[in-house]
């Protein structure tokens, strides 16, 4: 009997972005490579658009926030600091049935790959226990290849802008609170790689560490900590405020991805979130929101309602990172902050203690979760207290991170669409429309001379195309007739179509000049001036 289909939306998906190129195998003539995949040309000019938005909204469009591009490889030291050497694993089992290998806590989710007729009662063919698997790609730096030469291919890009903390910050003349952002590879060698390009073995992520102020600090200096506001969905952004602690801040991070998700085309409905209980955080993490998607393949709850898959989370993640760093390397990773030094020589004594005890107990338990002794704790969190009334802290950081893979693929779930057309002869036909937001969309008009074999017309029609390629990615078809070449463009997600026609060059004069402008969500056709249409355009795709 054949196997039952999972999920025929995904299966349209796939076969879609392997028909028009978007998405490939990754080393599909040898038979392909689990986890891997590769953009072709419709999906580099997806993704390239995508990370350029995040670029432009997270650091160009911001006073507060600079960039980075680290390497891959750093030194291993790093990921010590991090944990990820000690703890950067799954459990993972073997079933003995079909040879398959899963993480343990997916057995009750998911099918044997290699062999579902032997394993359909969702993976309870017999098991092995389960054991470690390390989750960072090891590599060698240098000739020898020993143990001293170990590196990782790095398994996220955020450690890297924790250890250029103080370089970024002076060169960037910037104070806390401020930014970095990076977007980068990274790499992780998932168990079971899976749903496409969801989770995969080699990804982007787009990653911001925004550093803020300890609230200890906000109270000294402002007298006390604002009460975060929690915005509709039709609400002004917010405004950041210099009171503002990290509860504040979180909540704010939170809003602003929200809204740039809806600026490149995934209304509000399309999204979940999921505010991760005690149990599920990090140790060192305060609190952390995973922004959701309604994916294809995401699960549903009893009511029947679809909860999503995570697109980004964004954590608070108290002074941790910048405090391992500081104790594995022996450099400082604090600052220097003279509003602090002269608002604490004013606080009453009462006030002050409190802050320095409250501040202190927070560092002690940070000392004592890292494994340090109860006594260098006290000693280590006493001098870092001692500090605030010199003005120096280490600050906290709130971090909105971002899969770029997931967000492609979550754009072209939200994109696909049919629709089934019948002709006067009964024939019906589906035709696939890819409904990106302009500003994503990989091709952003396509030019069609009404006919090839009019020299004229396709004269005026490379005329155009070469106008408006320095300002926008341009596809020229001539091959076929206009409504086939309407619908490739459909399929690619092209919002609109330019047409030259023999109006275009005065056989109706009122239309000299002009062309046909076709809109892709409904078929809409309008007439413009070609001295017009690059600002129409421009208008529209940013």
């Amino acid at each position: 009997m054949a196997e039952p289909r999972e999920n025929l939306q995904m299966e349209k998906i796939v076969s879609l972005c392997k028909r028009r190129g978007f998405v490939f195998q990754s080393s599909e003539i040898y038979g392909g490579i689990n986890g891997f995949w590769d953009y072709g040309p419709l999906g580099a000019e997806l993704k390239r658009n995508v990370k350029e938005l995040w670029w432009q909204a997270m650091t160009r469009q911001r006073d507060d926030v600079a960039g980075l591009e680290a390497t891959i490889l750093m030194s291993p030291k790093i990921w010590e600091a991090s944990g990820h050497v000690a703890t950067f694993s799954d459990p993972m089992i073997d079933c003995k049935t079909c040879k398959g290998r899963f993480r343990a806590d997916q057995t009750g989710e998911i099918s044997c790959p290699q062999k579902p007729s032997q394993c359909v009662q969702q993976c309870h063919g017999e098991k092995t226990e389960a054991r470690a698997f390390n989750l960072m790609f090891q590599t060698y730096v240098g000739p020898t290849a020993t143990a001293e030469d170990l590196a990782y291919l790095r398994p996220e890009t955020a450690q890297a802008i924790f250890a250029q903390f103080k370089n970024v910050m002076e060169t960037a003349r910037q104070k806390v609170p401020f930014g970095i952002a990076q977007v980068g590879k990274a790499f992780r060698n998932e168990v079971t790689p899976r749903n496409f390009i969801f989770r995969s073995r080699e990804f982007e992520q787009m990653e911001l560490e925004f550093f803020i102020k300890p609230d200890e600090v906000i109270e000294a200096i402002h007298g006390a900590v604002a009460t975060p506001e929690i915005p509709g969905p039709d609400s002004p952004a917010l405004e950041p405020q210099p009171n503002w602690g990290w509860q504040a801040w979180h909540q704010y991070w939170v809003e602003e991805r929200v809204r740039f998700y809806q600026g490149i085309g995934l209304d509000r409905s399309t999204l979940g979130f999921h505010r991760q209980t005690p149990q599920e955080l990090a140790h060192y993490a305060r609190a952390c929101t995973d922004i959701l998607f309604k994916f294809p393949f995401s699960k549903k709850d009893e009511q029947g309602n679809v909860i999503g898959d995570e697109l980004e989370g964004v954590a608070a993640r108290s002074d941790f990172d910048l405090s391992q760093h500081q104790r594995f390397s022996g450099k400082p990773m604090g600052v220097f902050d003279d509003e602090l030094r002269a608002a604490w020589a004013k606080l009453p004594k009462e006030k002050s203690d409190d802050l320095w005890r409250r501040y202190y107990e927070n560092r002690k338990n940070y000392l004592l979760k890292s494994g340090v002794e109860a006594e260098p704790a006290s000693r280590q969190a006493t001098d870092d207290a001692n500090g605030l009334a010199k003005g120096q802290y280490i600050p906290h950081v709130i971090e909105p991170s971002a899969g770029v893979d997931r967000l492609i693929l979550a754009l072209l779930a939200n994109a696909y669409s049919e629709t089934t057309e019948t002709d006067d002869k009964g024939k019906s036909e589906t035709r696939v429309t890819m409904r990106f937001h302009p500003r994503v969309a990989p091709i952003k008009v396509g030019v069609l001379p009404l006919l090839k074999n009019k020299p004229d017309i396709v004269k005026k029609a490379l005329e155009i195309r070469d106008a408006l390629r320095p300002w926008m990615n341009v596809f020229y078809d001539e091959a076929g007739s206009i409504g086939r070449r309407y619908a490739r463009q459909d399929e690619a997600g092209t919002p609109f179509c330019v047409t030259i026609d023999f109006d275009t060059l005065g056989e109706n004069p009122e239309r000299l000049d002009t062309v046909t402008l076709r809109y892709r969500d409904d078929g809409r056709q309008e007439r413009l001036k070609i001295s017009e249409l690059r600002d129409w355009l421009l208008a529209r795709i940013r």
